[in-house]
């Protein structure tokens, strides 16, 4: 007698497994963007106040 049902759970692991890791890739990559841009927004800020106090301080 022939088993006439295939074995699916694997092939479902697997592809699982690639869609996660998939995920985290992205996650991981806009992860950097934003904080490639966060760190961007701090440096500028930074130079504002950093202006700023200088401004003030020459006036006073």
């Amino acid at each position: 007698m022939k088993n006439d049902y295939l074995d699916d759970g694997g092939q479902v692991s697997a592809e699982m497994i690639l869609l996660i890791g998939a995920m985290l890739v992205i996650v991981i990559i806009a992860g950097g963007y934003i904080l490639g841009i966060t760190q961007s927004i701090a440096g500028n800020i930074t130079s504002v106040v950093d202006t700023a106090r200088d401004s003030t301080i020459n006036r006073m």
